[in-house]
């Protein structure tokens, strides 16, 4: 594997999906691999990037995960759990839509199972140019200070941190400081950094976010364009619309797509654009973190970055323009 081409990936809570699907007339069961790191890792790799994938396996579920886990082409590093096993769910589509079935979060890491996956975890990311460091399916699973030690250890030693968290796990990361951040408006407002969903107020959060240890940050916004804040400034990322299969896992493919070609030497800018083609192209199939390398070749070609607030100037119209001017 190229030390300069490959992503390291931090899962430490992988969950086990069982999907009910009837798209003809007998009932289909779909087992896989899921969580946030695990779906970054599966976008990853159909972007072309090597991905070495740091996890923690336990109990039964765990057993059933660790061969699909291979399956997905990672190169695959475990700790094996003693005090707890893995978690899942059950989503019932048959109807179309997903019902959720159950839900098991799984137990949290012990301490001697976070020494060790923290131990496998930095070493390989202390190879790698670009780490992941995806969040625990629920926050109790594992400590946000862990984060922040792990974040601070690789920016210490030259690598570049890529995350999308939030709440107590983000204010971690912050503190040490991240290459790159992907969080939703909903998240800002929900752990207060944005009093609403206006492009004023989330530009402010992004600022704040940057000055808190934020290099670059890209804020998504549910059926509106994401804004990205690039090089000091502050874009709408525009792009064609697409009809959606599957609502979710835009973000976790958007924020693949950006350690994928920054892994890969690239810069920022076309690290975005890949990374919301590759969002925008995941939510038009039914596999999360999934997509085909040359459609979302296609698609970034679509994609710009337009300062923030000159969408609005456009659509303001020449005697409006002219009132204002009045006005002043």
């Amino acid at each position: 594997m190229p030390v300069n081409e490959h992503v390291m990936v931090f899962a430490p809570t992988p969950r086990l999906t069982v999907t009910v699907d009837q798209p003809s007339e007998a009932p289909e069961l779909h087992l896989h691999p899921g969580g946030q790191g695990v779906w970054q890792a599966r976008m990853i790799i159909s972007l072309g990037v090597d991905v070495v994938l740091c996890t923690a396996l336990g109990g039964e579920v765990g057993q059933v995960l660790e061969p699909l886990l291979v399956s997905e082409g990672v190169d695959l590093k475990t700790v094996v759990r003693d005090s707890g096993g893995n978690g899942g769910y059950v989503h019932d589509r048959r109807e179309g839509a997903r019902r959720e079935v159950v839900d098991v979060p799984g137990e949290a890491l012990g301490r001697h199972e976070l020494d060790e996956l923290y131990n496998l975890a930095l070493g390989e990311g202390l190879r790698a140019p670009v780490s992941v460091l995806s969040g625990p399916h629920q926050p109790h699973l594992v400590p946000a200070e862990l984060y922040r030690r792990f974040t601070a250890d690789l920016r210490a030693n030259g690598g570049k941190v890529v995350v999308d968290l939030a709440g107590e796990h983000l204010a971690a990361v912050l503190d040490s400081g991240v290459f790159f951040l992907k969080v939703s408006h909903e998240e800002l407002i929900a752990d207060g950094r944005a009093a609403g969903d206006d492009e004023d107020q989330l530009a402010r959060a992004m600022y704040d976010l940057h000055a808190g240890g934020a290099e670059n940050v890209v804020v998504s916004r549910a059926a509106e364009p994401a804004l990205a804040l690039v090089d000091g400034e502050v874009f709408e990322v525009e792009m064609p619309r697409l009809q959606a299969a599957d609502p979710r896992g835009a973000g976790d493919s958007m924020t693949a797509g950006v350690a994928a070609v920054v892994a890969r030497g690239g810069d920022i800018r076309t690290a975005v654009r890949t990374g919301a083609a590759a969002g925008a192209l995941n939510v038009t199939r039914h596999g999360l973190g999934t997509g085909r390398l040359d459609s979302i070749r296609g698609l970034v070609e679509r994609v710009r970055l337009v300062p923030a607030g000159s969408r609005q100037q456009e659509r303001t119209t020449p005697d409006e323009l002219a009132d204002r001017a009045a006005e002043r």
